[in-house]
């Protein structure tokens, strides 16, 4: 009996394998990971030389398991099994605490900091030393601020990297926006924050820079979408329930029209289509993108304002463009500052700089 079992214990074990060998080698390969959001290994190119210099076989390991069938399935399985059976408290560096997913950011990189400090100092010294603009600069906490070390997870020295920011930027005013955000005002599943929590933060921003404050009557939260899924819902492989995002509205942001100087085109404040696409927060003026302008024919003043920014900049641009008469945004992730006086004149504009302590601490993208 006991060898019978074995025999089909050992038969279905054969069956599965073979079905999903068949499987992987027959089913149509996928070009885009949706979860992960990245691109999946392709088939490497077989010839002699790929062979002989064994980048096939290292690149066929990594295509065989970007392929493999049900493997989001087996991806869950896993980290489930590492978080509930191993009781790891972090899968793949990222980790659950009072139900947000947040990823491990630690420690401080102080060659990083040094880093972005050089690229800021050096548009400084090119375009504002002497333009006559007032310049500002706030720094964006991940999540990771408000709850790793509260969770007793470890935490980067944040003060450390306030105090080297502000040092390495005696030019520009600091404007502390921490006390206006906690844990609430950031999505579940994702890095970003919300931009209907983002008020208070805008008006942080405009006290500091002797603008009118923003009221929450001006603008109208409207759901966009009930099934919004964060890039760290595909790279935590845990089952998390989808969130809702929300854009604020309002007849004057109805009225901007936003200048893309790369396509040489105008569009819209939120693109719409993007909900449909594998990162939906770029609703928010159509994600990355270099540069980008704003304007507002019906601005409470006549002030214009740049700012230099990642990507959570998309969701709080839009509010701040309600006391300019132009918002001018650059992404010197993707476009080198070298190039920015073939596209921009610097003429006593208010500047800001808002870069989160993602970029920050990871600050090698910046040109």
């Amino acid at each position: 009996m006991n060898k019978r079992i074995r025999i089909i214990g050992a038969g279905a074990l054969i069956a599965l394998w073979g079905i999903l060998t068949l499987s992987a080698w027959f089913s149509p390969h996928k070009e885009l990971s949706v979860s992960e959001r990245r691109p999946l290994q392709k088939m490497p190119e077989l010839s002699l030389q790929t062979l002989q210099s064994g980048s096939f076989m290292d690149k066929f390991e990594d295509y065989t398991l970007d392929q493999f069938p049900l493997r989001d399935s087996f991806r869950t399985a896993k980290s489930l099994f590492a978080y509930n059976v191993l009781q790891q408290k972090d899968n793949n560096g990222i980790y659950i605490a009072q139900g947000y997913a947040a990823k491990l950011e630690y420690p401080l990189n102080p060659t990083s900091v040094s880093y972005a400090l050089k690229r800021f100092d050096a548009i400084y010294t090119k375009y504002l030393a002497d333009s006559g603009s007032k310049v500002y600069m706030t720094v964006i906490p991940d999540k990771g601020y408000y709850l790793a070390q509260d969770n007793g997870y470890p935490a980067m020295d944040y003060a450390a990297m306030l105090q080297k920011i502000t040092a390495g930027m005696p030019w520009a005013q600091y404007v502390d926006i921490t006390g206006t955000l906690d844990i609430g005002d950031y999505y579940r599943t994702d890095t970003h924050w919300r931009q209907e929590k983002l008020v208070d933060t805008a008006n942080a921003l405009c006290r500091e820079m002797t603008l009118p404050e923003i009221l929450d009557t001006d603008y109208t939260p409207t759901l966009a979408t009930q099934q919004f899924y964060g890039v760290y819902y595909g790279q935590a492989a845990l089952p998390m329930d989808p969130e809702e995002l929300y854009i604020l509205e309002s007849p004057l942001l109805a009225n901007c029209r936003v200048y893309n100087y790369e396509t040489k085109t105008y569009q819209t404040i939120y693109d719409l289509q993007k909900l449909k696409g594998a990162d939906p927060y770029e609703v928010y003026l159509s994600g990355s993108q270099a540069l980008l302008t704003i304007e507002n024919p019906n601005a409470k003043t006549d002030r214009e304002l740049i700012v230099f920014r990642d990507s959570f900049g998309s969701a709080l641009a839009p509010l701040l463009a309600q006391n300019y008469r132009a918002v001018t945004l650059v992404d010197t992730r993707y476009i080198a500052s070298d190039l920015l006086g073939q596209y921009l004149t610097f003429r006593g504009q208010d500047v800001l700089f808002a870069y989160s302590t993602l970029i920050l601490n990871n600050s090698i993208s910046l040109k």
